[in-house]
């Protein structure tokens, strides 16, 4: 029973701080409200903040994609319940947002710069939306699976875990990745692009984008001919008009 409750409230605690990462983020992200965003004030030299900015967001990668292959898995739940792996994967992945909103370097030079109020709201409105449809598409398909609780309640229940079956609920009827469309929004839509914020906004697309061949391949693996049909049939991110 000692062991239920240590993978529940290890689940908990993954949640919790992911929840705060979340609300942080966007602040981060957006130039507000937080102590310390994407443009705070300099600190390094212009190549040093490069090195130090493309190290996080490889790091970054290296990890959310790495853990998330099945031969990681079956390697790293020889070593703590199969409950606690997806817990274990969101809290590294919260560390890894800490440190970057801690070391990340600054640099401030602009790119480009909204002036017009209307302009403004729009950019705003967009990069609302996008944070509004990452955390839409995640209860789509299960909000409490893809963060962990669920199979940390169901362990310390005693209740064995069942995978989710292949569904296309709402959106991902249109589109295979309506989470990533969030992510590209909130990357991108910005009043105010600097050039650190368009290093970030560049690394992690490229991330995404390289991740998500990786991640369908394992989607088929799972679901078979339900997802290569389904793969055939809904485009990525633009749905078809016809």
């Amino acid at each position: 029973m000692a062991k239920r409750i240590a993978v529940l409230l290890f689940g908990a605690l993954a949640y919790v701080t992911f929840l705060g990462v979340f609300l942080y983020s966007i602040g981060f992200i957006g130039n507000l409200w937080v102590p310390r965003t994407i443009d705070a004030p300099v600190q390094l030299g212009t190549a040093s903040a490069i090195a130090v900015n493309l190290l996080l967001i490889v790091a970054f990668g290296i990890q959310h994609s790495g853990m998330a292959r099945p031969a990681f898995k079956r390697w790293l739940t020889q070593y703590i319940p199969k409950a606690a792996e997806r817990s274990l994967y969101v809290m590294t992945t919260n560390i890894l947002m800490i440190a970057l909103f801690l070391v990340w370097q600054p640099m401030p030079q602009v790119v480009w710069h909204a002036t017009s109020l209307p302009a403004q709201v729009i950019l705003y409105t967009l990069y609302g939306c996008g944070w509004g449809l990452i955390f839409f598409s995640s209860c789509l398909i299960n909000h409490f699976d893809l963060f962990g609780m669920r199979q940390s309640w169901l362990y310390f229940r005693g209740v064995e875990y069942t995978p989710l079956k292949f569904q296309m609920p709402v959106l991902y009827r249109y589109i295979r990745h309506p989470l990533y469309v969030g992510w590209f929004l909130v990357f991108w839509m910005t009043p105010t692009m600097s050039v650190g914020h368009l290093l970030f906004a560049i690394g992690t697309t490229v991330y995404i984008l390289a991740a998500i061949p990786m991640e369908e391949r394992d989607l088929v693996a799972v679901h078979g001919s339900d997802y290569e049909e389904y793969r055939r049939r809904v485009r990525m991110f633009i749905p078809k008009i016809f």
